[in-house]
């Protein structure tokens, strides 16, 4: 785990509301290596939503800079930034974002489909992810036939299977009961086995507690807990 995947140097956000500045997040530092997962916990309203949409090039920094790859994502082209969003992050997010027109298999085959993967292909490779997040039997059913648990899987599916170097997830257990959110940890457990590198902003003990390391946000400013 010596490879740095992602990092962030003083990273700072502020939002305009009429005449007054609100400062979300100060100089946050953070380095994220290749098979590492981190947690970062902090009360509603900390800033945890805005910093995982920094680390991910959805929203510009104020100040300092984000890092994928050695690359400053804040100086990239969109046309570039959203190849290195659809091809090196996975995004996870609380309310799954999942397309109710489309069935299980084409949600996840989605990036693919994107980043010009012939349609057979990414179905074929849709399928290998799903059959892996125990949600095989379910390829053809849409969002609205599926539990809060097997959305949440298929959102995790859609997320790796580009094979991503970093994967963002936020509050992947907020919406579940105590069984799903049980799988929904294992998976990440069992995923976490490869090379890809998890941030999970969480409100969830057993969450943090199988990460590598935590950090928490606190008055906009992120530090370690362990």
């Amino acid at each position: 785990m010596s490879d740095v995947v992602l990092e962030c140097e003083d990273l700072s956000r502020v939002y305009e509301d009429g005449d007054k500045s609100v400062t979300v997040l100060r100089g946050a530092n953070l380095t994220l290596l290749a098979g590492e997962k981190i947690a970062v916990v902090g009360s509603s309203g900390s800033g945890k939503s805005t910093l995982l949409n920094l680390l991910g090039g959805l929203d510009r920094p104020s100040t300092g800079k984000v890092l994928m790859g050695g690359r400053d994502l804040s100086v990239l082209d969109e046309k570039t930034l959203c190849r290195v969003r659809n091809t090196q992050l996975g995004f996870v997010y609380q309310f799954h974002h999942l397309l109710p027109e489309f069935d299980a298999r084409e949600n996840v085959a989605m990036p693919l489909v994107i980043g010009g993967t012939a349609r057979s292909e990414a179905w074929q490779t849709a399928e290998q992810i799903l059959e892996r997040v125990g949600m095989s039997h379910r390829l053809t059913h849409r969002p609205a036939q599926l539990s809060g648990g097997e959305r949440q899987r298929v959102a995790i599916a859609r997320a790796l299977v580009a094979r991503p170097d970093c994967v963002l997830l936020d509050e992947p257990t907020g919406n579940l009961d105590p069984h799903s959110a049980a799988q929904v940890l294992a998976l990440i457990d069992e995923l976490g086995q490869d090379s890809a590198s998890f941030v999970v902003v969480t409100h969830d003990p057993a969450i943090a507690a199988h990460m590598n390391r935590t950090l928490e946000l606190r008055d906009g400013i992120l530090q370690a807990l362990n």
